[in-house]
């Protein structure tokens, strides 16, 4: 099932051309660092801009904040540039959802003062896709026959159902539709990071003649693969999806920082979600990843303030706009929580990196 990933695969390996970069002479410039952000909606990021404003701004929270600030503003860094989708820019608040903020503010940030090179984000994030079948890696293969065949069914189901509401004759989905939506998001991956790295200069200037390098992958992602059992295969489904990757981006030894999912916040996970939590945290007990994958967890750093108020935020609403912004699937909104997640990879991220030194 590689499907259009080996030509990817190799049209990454052109682009980036790692060991010639890196074979200059000393005089030439040294290799933009390239981080690959991954993920679901969390990724993409759902702190809301506004309400990042106002905690910098409250005399309680502004601390938090500071080292993100200049002169009243937010810095917009130089040496650090983002990548997300149809958005780019040098890194600062506002690259997650339309007006929002995720992880990528303190990762971009923390990573940027470690190194003297620049670096580039490229966040490749699509809300509610899933690892078992969005993401789902090339060498983890297909479902079983009977799984597909059973979704099959259901798609033609409500696809007659929906001809005879509409009094159409619209095609029925077929078993090739169907086999097309596994991976497909891991393709999308791929080609977001080769679409970004062979157009590095034109994207940002700043960039233009300069070697890159593919530094690291973080992963935060999780919830879709609460349902339908796919928890169960989650562990698997995840070491294909770190081998693949760094197969496909030609860097065997690619660091790998998880964030673990952690909605459950101060509570116990439970369930679907603790098997998510676990399989997640089993990658730091794989033989073959030690020193070059570090899974932690996100439920510990919650954001209390948010926690607490979020199940009677619909009586205090005018409250809940200074700490809060979404539901618990999307860890509240909470720009503290966020900015926490973001900083706990870039830390565990540069670990790695130094691991490998």
């Amino acid at each position: 099932m590689r499907s259009p990933a080996p030509l990817l695969a190799a049209a990454l390996a052109a682009a980036l051309a790692p060991a010639p970069a890196l074979a200059q002479a000393p005089s030439g410039p040294a290799p933009v660092k390239v981080f690959v952000l991954a993920g679901q909606s969390n990724m993409e990021g759902k702190a809301p801009n506004t309400l990042l404003d106002s905690q910098a701004a409250d005399p309680k929270t502004k601390e938090l904040f500071a080292h993100l600030r200049k002169d009243g503003k937010w810095v917009v860094r130089d040496d650090v540039f983002i990548k997300f989708l149809d958005r780019k820019g040098p890194l600062t608040i506002g690259f997650g959802s339309p007006n929002r903020t995720g992880p990528e503010l303190e990762f971009g940030t923390a990573v940027g003062n470690h190194f003297e090179e620049p670096v580039l984000l490229i966040k490749t994030a699509w809300g509610g896709h899933s690892l078992y079948k969005n993401f789902r890696p090339p060498s983890a293969g297909l479902p079983a026959a009977e799984l597909l065949q059973s979704e099959l069914d259901r798609l033609q189901a409500g696809a007659k159902k929906s001809n005879e509401k509409t009094k159409k004759d619209a095609p029925l989905p077929t078993l090739d539709d169907v086999k097309k939506g596994y991976g497909a998001s891991y393709r999308m991956m791929l080609a977001e990071v080769k679409e970004a790295t062979a157009n590095a200069g034109t994207l940002f200037p700043a960039l233009k003649g300069r070697p890159l390098q593919i530094a690291g992958f973080v992963w935060f992602q999780g919830w879709n693969d609460q349902y339908n059992g796919a928890e169960a295969e989650y562990e698997v489904n995840l070491k294909h999806l770190i081998n693949d990757v760094r197969k496909d981006f030609g860097a065997p030894k690619l660091p790998v920082v998880i964030a673990a999912m952690g909605q459950n916040g101060s509570k116990p996970a439970a369930g679907p979600m603790l098997a998510i939590q676990k399989a997640q945290m089993a990658m730091n007990d794989v033989p073959e990843f030690k020193g070059t994958v570090k899974a932690f967890c996100t439920d510990v750093l919650v954001d209390k303030a948010a926690e607490e108020l979020f199940p009677k935020w619909r009586e205090n609403p005018e409250q809940w706009k200074l700490v809060g912004g979404d539901g618990g699937y999307h860890y509240f909104g909470s720009a503290i929580w966020f900015n926490r997640i973001g900083k706990a990879s870039a830390d565990a991220m540069l670990e790695l990196l130094k691991e490998q030194k």
